[in-house]
């Protein structure tokens, strides 16, 4: 899917060269005037248990040296400097023009009206995900989109096509998702529920010819296949054109998951001919906690081929659960109880979204913009992926005995995301002293931590500022649980 990175310059393996090479692969980095687009919060803010009170958020003003050291894009994306202005716009549209709003343009400002709001943010999004206008919306969220795909496209048969493939350590609402898909049409998941598990790797690396042997096994009674695009724990980059295509090939109707991929890796869903996928916006996108999510239907699935008759209302679409906002705009207003719905991924819309979080998301998608395509950014984050897989192999011998990498090694199933296992024990040490030391990065029970370099605002001497720390954790924490 994606090429091999660029080689990092070699140099030598101690810590000093390290950061000269980071410092100076920083200042030769295209995308760096990007990490000034973000509020990244200080040591000292993050170790605060106050509030600030009267303070602006915008911490452009302190020492550069004084940041915190962020790699949890992958959970909760930093917050754009522009975020605070966009809303405090929005904010004063709404005080000043009530429900004009909705359809009343202002000369002076930058923000659509709250009818087209969701035209702007698919306009922005389209070529992140790799669709087009008409194939995705900006909507709900990731669960509640995958239920309505789920509603849309799983038409069980007991007798014929039933079951849904997924992995058996999907993220726990997909599989919360699945199963009560499964009862809702009065099915045993015992028996409709097929579990991808591997045979080769305990921390349940999939192969793509893995999945596409079990597809085969289960291809004449299988309905739908759910996966992620990149896996939550592992960090595995799935192939998501081969294993589409294989699917497709065996009348298996394909939704991704993209929680963890969009924003982080170049994804081309229309060409790749994917059905369907929803994703959420707070993590590589940055829209903020529990912001918007989105969806993605192909076009051969969201066509509206006839008009809508009283006669036959629900002919010329395929069924979905409907909603006003879904309605046709030339028709929504009119208040008649006939549904007739836009054409392609807007027309499975339910209410009318939340102005308040696509004003946020669409702050992040603007500085999306600035980076000029989602290439330039995967290519800058296999370079730092990779920098920080060099770091940690060249940590010294005791404590690289300390940990593991889950992630595959190959960049091609990656994404920002490395996962590292600690040795028994070690997790809750290493993670309180990672937080002494001003870094912040995700941990999963029982021995994981995840370290995601987003590449919109992480640079290369962030990796040697947090290979420095975990080292200096893993020592402090394995003393600790020595001693106990």
């Amino acid at each position: 899917m994606s090429s091999a990175p660029p080689p990092v310059p070699a140099g030598a393996g101690t810590e000093k060269n390290a950061r000269e090479r980071a410092r100076q692969l920083d200042r030769d980095d295209e995308l760096g005037f990007l990490r000034n687009e973000f509020n990244i919060p200080t040591k000292g803010q993050i170790a605060s248990t106050r509030l600030p009170e009267g303070a602006s958020a915008d911490t452009a003003n302190e020492n550069d040296t004084s940041k915190c050291i962020y790699l949890c894009g992958n959970s909760l994306g930093l917050q754009p400097k522009r975020t605070q202005t966009r809303l405090t716009q929005y904010l004063s549209t709404w005080a000043t023009q009530g429900v004009q709003g909705h359809f009343k343009p202002l000369d002076n400002s930058p923000l659509p009206t709250w009818l087209d709001v969701d035209e702007r943010a698919a306009e922005m999004i389209a070529p992140i995900v790799g669709g087009h206008v008409s194939e995705v919306a900006v909507m709900q969220t990731l669960t509640a989109n995958l239920h309505l795909l789920m509603s849309a496209f799983y038409k069980p048969d007991i007798n014929k096509r039933h079951k849904i493939i997924l992995e058996s350590k999907a993220f726990p609402s997909d599989h919360f998702a699945v199963e009560t898909q499964l009862r809702h049409h009065g099915l045993d998941t015992a028996k409709s529920m097929v579990l991808l598990k591997s045979e080769k790797s305990a921390d349940n690396i999939l192969t793509t010819e893995e999945i596409c042997n079990v597809m085969e096994q289960h291809k004449d009674d299988t309905a739908l296949l759910l996966l992620p695009g990149i896996q939550y724990y592992t960090g595995q980059l799935f192939d998501i054109p081969t294993i589409t295509a294989y699917a497709k090939q065996r009348g298996i109707f394909v939704i991704w998951d993209l929680a963890h991929a969009v924003g982080n890796v170049e994804l081309k869903l229309h060409d790749w001919g994917v059905d369907a996928a929803a994703w959420c916006s707070y993590k590589y996108l940055n829209g903020g906690p529990g912001c918007i999510g989105g969806m993605f239907v192909h076009e051969h699935n969201g066509a509206v081929t006839k008009a809508i008759t009283d006669e036959r209302p629900e002919e010329g679409y395929n069924h979905r659960l409907a909603g006003w906002w879904g309605n046709d705009k030339k028709s929504r207003f009119g208040m008649e109880n006939r549904f007739h719905p836009v054409k392609g991924a807007a027309g499975f819309q339910l209410s009318n979204p939340s102005v308040l979080d696509i004003t946020s998301l669409c702050a992040s998608l603007e500085v999306f913009g600035l980076a000029g395509g989602m290439g330039k950014l995967r290519e800058k984050s296999l370079r730092v992926t990779k920098f920080l897989e060099e770091q940690l192999e060249g940590m010294g011998e005791a404590e690289r005995k300390l940990f593991r990498i889950i992630t595959p090694l190959d960049p091609k199933q990656r994404g920002a995301q490395i996962s590292l296992g600690l040795d028994t024990g070690l997790l809750e040490g290493v993670m309180k002293e990672l937080e002494r030391r001003g870094v912040i990065v995700d941990e999963r029970r029982p021995d994981v931590i995840r370290v995601a370099p987003a590449p919109l605002y992480n640079g290369f001497e962030d990796v040697v500022d947090f290979v420095e720390a975990f080292g200096e954790a893993l020592r402090v924490a394995k003393m600790e649980r020595d001693t106990l």
